[in-house]
C-alpha cells in the first residue's frame, strides 16, 4: 500500500506563479477600490515593497519556501504593522482585497476555503485599534 502524497498549498494552488499574480492583484484592488480607501491610505506611496514582502510571507505561509525568515527573520507581524492604524475599516478593506485577489487567482474553491479562515482570523488579530 503507497502513502498517500501530501503536497503544501503553495503547491496546490500553482506555487511561486500563483502567489506573485495573487499578491500583484491584492495590490491593484487595494490601490485602485474606493472601498479600499482607508487600508490604502495607511501603506507607503510605492506599494512594491509591500508587494514584495507580502509575496514573501504568502510564499512560506502556504508552505513553500520560507523566503520571507530568511530574509527579515520572524515575522512577528502584529508588532511589524504597530506603526499603522488599524481598526475595523482597515482591515474589512484589506479582507475584500484579499478575498477578491484569491476568488481571481485560485479557482479551486475547496483551496480557497482552507486558505481563507487562518487569514481572516490573522486580519483581526492584527487590528490595533478600535
Amino acid at each position: 500500500m503507497d502513502a498517500k502524497e501530501t503536497i503544501s498549498l503553495y503547491e496546490a494552488i500553482g506555487g511561486a506563479d500563483t502567489v506573485e499574480r495573487l499578491t500583484r492583484r491584492f495590490y491593484e484592488l487595494m490601490d485602485s477600490l474606493p472601498e479600499a480607501a482607508h487600508c490604502r491610505a495607511i501603506h507607503p506611496d510605492d506599494l512594491k515593497g509591500s508587494e514584495a514582502k507580502f509575496r514573501d510571507y504568502l510564499t512560506g505561509y502556504l508552505g513553500g519556501p520560507p523566503v520571507y525568515v530568511e530574509k527579515h527573520g520572524h515575522p512577528r507581524l502584529r508588532m511589524r504593522h504597530m506603526p499603522a492604524p488599524i481598526g475595523p475599516e482597515e482591515r474589512d478593506e484589506w479582507l475584500l482585497c484579499f478575498r477578491r485577489a484569491l476568488e481571481e487567482t485560485v479557482p479551486d474553491m475547496k483551496l480557497r476555503a482552507i486558505i481563507l479562515p487562518p487569514v481572516e482570523k490573522l486580519a483581526y488579530h492584527m487590528q490595533n485599534k478600535a
